[in-house]
């Protein structure tokens, strides 16, 4: 164990967990990691976890979530999502399997993202993972980690490399001592997004919980059981969403349930004791799958803007069978209020959209009834039922949507339309700031604002405004810096550039008859 005693600080006693190291085992340094396999070769790392007995795994990664364009993530590492939401959850411990390099890159992002209590490892080299070592390894940290009085889950993840290897999370033990035992597979070469990393342990929570539920009683959430049926929220979203939601409901007889993914493992029994769960974010397949498994019916689309609430509402009223009377009566003291918000806070401007939350759709809604003009909004997410409304309002209006669009898709979109404003990720707004268009990033910039209900009216638009209010700053920019910063002069220099055309012309070459014997291969 490390020695390291009271480094980091914890949200509660689960930030006591320390990195697993045996008195055996040693750091493997990544380039000691096998060689063939790496997070840039996803078609020949399917291939081998197919062979490695993980076939049935990766077809159901293909069925939940169906690749676009690219055989591997544009976004950061998928894991970053699984992590995130379980660093996120009392009470509960983390421990990933993995390339060094690849567990050095996840710790080091969510630490910049808030968490503050350990991340768990477990280190391998190339005997210990051909041998099954890795796998008994892993064993030995769960057990050594399960404490009852500090952790109610250990989540165990195995990235590219231990999943390429077929390592059987799925043979360890339910749980140890009372404390639950979850294990996933999060591959690049599996998972499109990190988005959709999340639902990968949603899913796998649920379903854990799900089975408890049917083995008997469980215990209460620690805020108690709702007097009201409750409606269970799908997706992270800004903390006043919820709230908002709550209100809408309640001149239904109903209330807001726990938000999923959740916050500790008692919210996921009230998340599954719900009477309808609203799939805020579309892309939660295997969070749906045992919410369906377990009779409750699920609704698209959200509260969103004045049509958006519209129908949300009334779609909440039929999956609960109220009276049209009753609907209208919710829908009556909101709709008014969320109109004149919007008229109140207009958006007068030209804007692209895209980013990999899965919200996009909601945003663009909400962007059109401000007032703006959205011809293109791309989503790294794939095409849902969940999502259908969304989409279809947007196409109504004119919208190009594009699901699993590519960044070359949403780059090439923002070079078409040259918008006021160009919402993306961060190699979009990169390339919009160089085209000299104003550029906003989505996830901090966008997602961290209330988009529901009246809240949600009318919040983008002093962001939004001041944005395209900076163009012609924008432009001057683009003037000064023209031409540095491109191609051969990138950099700084004093005199011009050694230029090597023949290296390129050479390498150019080599490419050119890899991807030959790469489409020969395939025709065999």
């Amino acid at each position: 164990m490390s020695d390291r005693e009271g480094y980091e600080v914890g949200y509660d006693e689960s930030g006591a967990v320390e990195v697993i190291r045996g008195e055996d085992r040693q750091t493997v340094p990544a380039q000691d990691a096998p060689e063939a396999l790496g997070c840039h070769s996803g078609s020949e790392m399917a291939k081998a976890a197919a062979m490695g007995g993980n076939a049935e795994l990766l077809e159901g990664f293909a069925r939940d979530y169906p690749t676009g364009p690219h055989d591997k993530p544009q976004s950061m590492c998928p894991a970053f999502g699984s992590l995130r939401v379980g660093l996120r959850m009392k009470r509960t411990a983390t421990v990933l399997s993995g390339s060094a390099c690849c567990v050095y890159g996840l710790t080091f992002v969510s630490h910049f993202y808030g968490a503050r209590r350990s991340v768990g490892y477990v280190p391998f080299n190339s005997e210990t993972l051909v041998t099954g070592k890795l796998f008994e390894d892993i064993r030995e940290a769960v057990h050594d980690l399960a404490d009852p009085e500090k952790l109610d889950s250990i989540i165990v993840t195995n990235l590219c490399v231990p999943t390429a290897s077929g390592v059987p999370l799925r043979l360890l033990p339910d749980e140890i001592n009372g404390v639950r035992i979850v294990g996933i597979d999060v591959p690049g070469f599996g998972i499109p997004t990190h988005a959709e990393a999340k639902d990968v342990l949603a899913g796998a929570m649920l379903n854990y919980a799900r089975k408890e539920i049917e083995a008997g009683p469980v215990p209460m959430p620690a805020s108690g059981k709702a007097d009201r049926p409750t409606v269970s929220l799908l997706g992270e979203m800004f903390p006043a969403d919820p709230m908002m939601i709550g209100q809408m409901l309640a001149p239904m007889g109903l209330a807001v349930g726990p938000v999923v993914p959740c916050r500790e493992w008692r919210e996921l029994y009230a998340a599954l004791d719900c009477g309808a769960v609203a799939a805020i974010h579309p892309f939660y397949t295997a969070a749906v799958r045992e919410f369906q498994a377990a009779g409750r019916p699920v609704v698209g689309s959200a509260p969103v803007g004045h049509d958006g609430t519209a129908a949300w509402l009334a779609g909440i009223g039929d999956a609960f069978g109220l009276s049209a009377e009753t609907v209208a009566n919710a829908q009556n003291q909101f709709l008014p209020a969320i109109k004149g918000a919007l008229a109140g806070a207009p958006i007068d401007g030209t804007i692209t959209l895209s980013g990999y939350e899965g919200s996009e759709l909601l945003v663009a809604r909400l962007l059109i009834e401000s007032g703006a003009r959205v011809p293109y909004v791309g989503t790294a997410c794939a095409k849902s039922p969940w999502s259908e409304a969304d989409a279809q309002w947007l196409a109504d209006k004119g919208v190009t949507v594009k699901f699993r669009a590519s960044l070359e898709d949403d780059c090439a979109a923002m070079e078409a339309i040259q918008p006021d404003l160009a919402i993306g990720t961060t190699p979009v707004v990169q390339k919009g700031k160089e085209l000299g268009i104003p550029s906003l990033y989505f996830t901090n910039l966008i997602s961290a604002r209330p988009l529901m209900g009246v809240a949600g009216a009318g919040s983008l638009a002093e962001v939004i405004n001041a944005a395209m209010a900076n163009k012609g700053r924008m432009h001057s920019m683009k003037a000064f810096f023209e031409g540095v910063g491109h191609d051969d002069t990138a950099g700084v220099w004093e005199g011009a550039p050694n230029l090597q055309p023949q290296f390129r012309a050479l390498n150019a070459k080599k490419l050119e008859r890899a991807a030959k014997a790469a489409k020969a291969a395939e025709m065999i």
